[in-house]
């Protein structure tokens, strides 16, 4: 009976979980590795993908809480954090937000999915109210960005707000490689056509 009750227990930890999913509300749970608090609405939340483990407090701890952590994930890779730079490529453009998955952290490229969203308001530091999104990406874009925060959608928000962020490489109509040739236009080689771009200043 008792080894019964101790697979069970087993089974349970066996959880699989990925980055933004709840596991449970501060007061009950400390956060341990690959967890974390959000502080707004007191609740613990996985921060990478891998299994769920209950750890339980030490019987002379003040604190009873037993410690939550995510470990344990084979294809465990990079993931991103709140200042890390990231590459995605635009997967849709909205009226207030692009999404975008995210292919590397840093020069490291991930392995499993993670999905970043521009905000109208995180485009550029200059003239928000005046950010066009349309006129910013295009699904297809790669772009080069910085991880503000983990949202509440399983989501990654990052922003473009700085001159060496932005666009760094888009597909003109024709199917050609734009050039910039401004922080706002790209140029296709084939037609000369101009596109507009929130374009990533490139080192020189």
């Amino acid at each position: 009976m008792v080894m019964a009750m101790e697979e069970d227990e087993k089974q349970q930890e066996a959880v699989l979980v990925t980055p933004g999913e709840v596991l449970g509300r501060v007061s009950d749970i400390k956060p341990g590795r690959g967890a974390y608090a959000a502080l707004h609405n007191e609740t613990v939340y996985a921060s990478l993908t891998g299994f769920r483990r209950t750890l339980s407090p030490p019987p002379d701890s003040s604190d009873q809480r037993p410690t939550v952590e995510v470990t344990g994930h084979k294809a465990h890779g990079p993931v991103p954090q709140p200042g890390s730079i990231v590459i995605a490529r635009i997967t849709e453009v909205m009226a207030k937000t692009a999404s975008a998955d995210i292919m590397c952290v840093g020069p490291k490229s991930v392995r499993e999915k993670f999905t970043g969203i521009i905000r109208q308001q995180d485009v550029r530091a200059t003239e928000i109210d005046k950010v066009d999104m349309h006129l910013s990406f295009h699904p297809g874009d790669i772009v080069k960005a910085l991880v503000l925060s983990l949202g509440d959608s399983r989501a990654y928000f990052l922003s473009t707000a700085k001159n060496e962020l932005g666009v760094v490489s888009a597909e003109s109509i024709a199917g050609a490689c734009m050039v910039p040739v401004s922080w706002t236009e790209m140029q296709c080689p084939l037609t000369g056509q101009i596109e507009n771009r929130k374009v990533a200043k490139v080192a020189s």
